[in-house]
């Protein structure tokens, strides 16, 4: 069953260019927030993870003040990415679109998106990211309390610390790699980034990237269908 993308803000604003409502100020504060914390916490992580950029620590202040807060700015993160799951895992499932969507995936890294089935909401590779980062952030979560020693000291033994250490550094790895990937797609995808700072679209945007999600968001507001708008 295909499942909604709309959410109660989403408005098309006709004029010239058509203006799409995507995300409101909620949204997009909660989406800043979890940004903010994962740049801080990669800054902060690396700093421990090798002595060539133990220089990082600098940034809060030195070591100790770097030890004590990153633990805290996860906890942030958690609190900040569980807002953002139970905003948007709906309109992150798969639906039937997603597999004919990647099976022209080529065509889309070739240039050719004419040619690239729509989709609603998100595409197949942006559920992939909000999938993966859901269960990265948990493992961080997770292996993070077994390590904060200054709390949780008795909850393990020293082997399942060592344990706990090297799969959060991985996991940290892991969802740094897919961050970098994250950004380089939303500055890739012209007029993505307007979406998160202005918290709205153009009408050719949503047409050429995400149309059955603007098809439905026409039809649930009785808009007139659009022909393609302007970039």
């Amino acid at each position: 069953m295909a499942q909604t993308s709309i959410e109660k803000e989403d408005a098309i604003h006709p004029g010239n260019p058509v203006v799409v409502d995507r995300y409101n100020r909620a949204a997009r504060a909660n989406h800043w927030i979890t940004a903010i914390s994962l740049i801080l916490l990669a800054l902060s992580g690396l700093a421990f993870f090798h002595p060539s950029l133990f220089f990082l620590t600098g940034l809060f202040g030195g070591g100790q003040n770097a030890r004590a807060l990153h633990p805290w700015i996860g906890v942030v993160l958690f609190f900040s990415f569980a807002g953002l799951f139970i905003r948007f895992w709906r309109a992150n499932l798969p639906e039937k679109a997603d597999r004919d969507w990647l099976a022209h995936a080529g065509d889309m890294i070739k240039g050719d998106e004419e040619k690239v089935p729509p989709v609603g909401r998100y595409n197949p590779i942006q559920k992939f990211n909000f999938w993966a980062m859901s269960l990265l952030i948990i493992a961080l979560i997770v292996t993070g309390l077994a390590i904060w020693d200054q709390y949780f000291f008795d909850w393990t033994t020293i082997p399942q610390k060592r344990v706990a250490v090297l799969v959060h550094s991985l996991t940290a790895i892991a969802l740094i790699c897919i961050w970098i990937a994250h950004v380089y797609a939303a500055i890739w995808a012209r007029g993505t980034l307007r979406a998160m700072t202005r918290g709205s679209v153009t009408g050719g945007w949503a047409w050429k990237h995400h149309r059955l999600w603007l098809k439905e968001l026409a039809e649930r507001h009785k808009v007139k269908k659009p022909a393609t708008p302007a970039e």
